[in-house]
């Protein structure tokens, strides 16, 4: 019995640390390449963990969705966001890392408002990447 207590302990202590240890992994996006999208905000998302963008941005004729991961409410409150900051319809030109898999999404930069405005991530924007660990 008490074999399968421990086990059992030590299983939900393994299992509560997975999700800390994947949420805060870049390795999904090509920290050394900056993109900068023109497009309609179609949604903002203020939500935690991460707030996003959605967006549309038409090239070539073809309209694309596009999914782009922010800090949380938390960190983009003190960086002077607010939930109102972006707003379906708002038009936009948008920095990010993308996803390495070429899927159409990344990881925010920083945004440029109709109005000129600049909204920042705070992160680097010379393709020095954040979060890895150096060796």
């Amino acid at each position: 019995m008490n074999r399968i207590l421990l086990a059992t302990a030590a299983a939900a202590v393994v299992l509560a640390g997975a999700p800390a240890l994947a949420h805060h992994s870049f390795a999904m996006f090509d920290q050394r390449k900056i993109m900068t999208l023109e497009g309609v905000v179609t949604e903002f998302q203020w939500t935690n963990p991460h707030s996003f963008i959605e967006m549309d941005v038409t090239s070539g004729g073809r309209r694309v969705h596009w999914s782009i991961e922010l800090n949380s409410p938390n960190n983009l409150r003190r960086q002077g966001w607010t939930r109102t900051s972006l707003k379906a319809g708002d038009r936009v030109t948008l920095r990010l890392n993308p996803l390495r898999n070429g899927v159409p999404g990344g990881l925010f930069l920083d945004v440029r408002l109709a109005d000129g405005r600049t909204l920042d991530s705070g992160l680097p924007k010379d393709g020095t990447p954040v979060n890895v660990p150096q060796l």
